[in-house]
């Protein structure tokens, strides 16, 4: 696919600004609900740009995530479907399948990594073998943000040091990483500013993912809340001051004009009693899918619907309807109608950005050799969603979605609670919260929809 992809000439290329978080819940940014947590800078991006109220991860785990975003491609045809370890010489996403980061590398784009990376630690899977110019941050799926020393929580887990500059391992003992990843990245657009050529630019923030740390200005703020929503609070608000930063270095930089920015992550929030941290076994609600069904590793949508935005400027625009919110029906969401900025609520999943970036960038590539579609013409001309079906596997579940109808197969609620029914049948417009089962009510519909994600799945099984 690579070999095939060129720039179009005479384009103007853009810059590409990825912002991840981890485990962020639906419902907790300004923007998207939250009349508890703070996120001004993210609020103004949001502004600026458009909300998408039914946004989907391919995953809802951290690895397979990652690997749709960066690669356009569903989970299992990454090599990755499941949670990467952290050992260091653990395989990671299939070499076979190119990443972003090596198509646009091709194309004469600089390319850099601040932050979590977790799909693979042996050295050939690692960012700079994989198309990354520049790599800070580490290759497990958590550290400690003071520390930097891997720990799982879990028994039988090795504590390992995680921090690296490039294939170097560096030790910054004491500095908080979302601070690190923040300043690492505003120091990159800083160091680009002279370059002839565009950047592409991954800041894959830890937050608001275990262990639960924040500095204690950012818990300061927060005082008020029980201690699981104020650490909740007070890490993503880190995360929130640090995209406030990224987006003044682009405009000191010159270059506001001319990057293209989306902001998500990779699942819905956890649930896991690691989270309390002094070894209670209580699960653990410190964030919020917002009305949704379900957390982290559930196929209800509390674990795969996020909150996502993309800012493309008007220099990069081509239709006359950009997000043309007037054609769209707005389902029941979280979503704050009432706050500035327009909304998308089409629907479109993590795998999408790849050919999205790669349209607006100008390369030309087959749109059929990714599972994900561009939805520059969804959000310039007021097109509908590229997606008649959307499809979910992860840990014996399946999922389905197709127009408002949900299907979800051997449905957990997060790792390990199981929910009664085998087969659950939802309406998202009149149920967004998949709360009732209607299979026994539409037994048709319910048997066309399992029997259309089993072939979907056995078909990535035999490729």
């Amino acid at each position: 696919m690579t070999d095939a992809a060129s720039t179009a000439p005479g384009k103007k290329r853009p810059n590409i600004v990825f912002i991840y978080c981890d485990d962020l819940g639906y419902g907790d940014l300004g923007c998207f609900g939250s009349d508890v947590i703070r996120t001004p800078h993210l609020d103004a991006l949001a502004e600026q740009g458009v909300r998408f109220s039914q946004w989907y991860s391919n995953s809802p785990v951290c690895s397979p995530s990652r690997a749709s975003l960066l690669t356009g491609q569903y989970p299992k045809e990454t090599g990755i479907d499941q949670i990467v370890g952290g050992e260091r010489h653990t395989p990671g996403i299939s070499q076979h399948v190119p990443l972003i980061s090596e198509i646009l590398k091709q194309q004469s784009y600089r390319t850099a990594i601040f932050g979590k990376w977790h799909l693979g630690a042996a050295p050939e899977s690692r960012p700079n073998e994989r198309g990354f110019d520049q790599f800070c941050g580490f290759l497990s799926g958590c550290v400690d943000y003071y520390s930097h020393i891997f720990y799982h929580g879990m028994p039988g887990v090795q504590n390992t040091h995680d921090l690296w500059e490039n294939e170097n391992e560096i030790w910054d003992n004491g500095q908080y990483l979302t601070d690190i990843i923040t300043e690492r990245s505003v120091e990159y657009i800083q160091e680009q500013r002279a370059a002839k050529e565009p950047f592409f630019l991954y800041a894959a923030y830890n937050a608001p993912h275990y262990p639960m740390h924040a500095p204690k200005e950012d818990m300061d703020r927060y005082s008020h809340l029980p201690w699981d929503r104020q650490v909740m609070a007070a890490m993503i608000s880190a995360v929130d001051d640090g995209v406030g930063e990224i987006v003044a270095a682009l405009k000191r930089a010159d270059q506001w004009d001319n990057t293209l920015i989306f902001f998500s992550s990779d699942n819905g929030p956890s649930s896991e009693s690691r989270n309390w941290l002094d070894g209670r076994q209580d699960e653990y609600y410190g964030g919020s899918a917002g009305l949704f069904r379900g957390h982290k590793a559930s196929l209800f949508d509390g674990g795969i619907r996020e909150p996502a935005i993309l800012y493309v400027p008007s220099s990069l625009r081509e239709g006359e309807a950009w997000c043309d919110t007037d054609k769209q029906e707005a389902p029941a969401s979280w979503i704050k109608t009432s706050h500035p900025g327009r909304i998308s609520h089409e629907v479109a999943m993590m795998a999408d950005m790849v050919p999205t970036v790669l349209d607006y960038a100008g390369v030309e590539a087959d749109e059929n050799a990714f599972a994900g579609r561009s939805l520059k013409s969804m959000l310039e001309h007021g097109e509908a969603s590229p997606h008649e079906r959307l499809y979910w596997e992860y840990n014996k579940q399946l999922a389905v979605r197709s127009g408002d109808w949900k299907l979800v197969l051997n449905g957990k609620l997060d790792f390990f609670k199981d929910q009664p029914d085998e087969v659950h049948l939802s309406n998202l417009k009149e149920d967004p919260g998949e709360r009732f089962n209607l299979a026994a009510d539409y037994p048709e519909l319910a048997a066309e929809l399992s029997a259309d994600v089993r072939r979907w799945y056995a078909g990535l099984l035999s490729s």
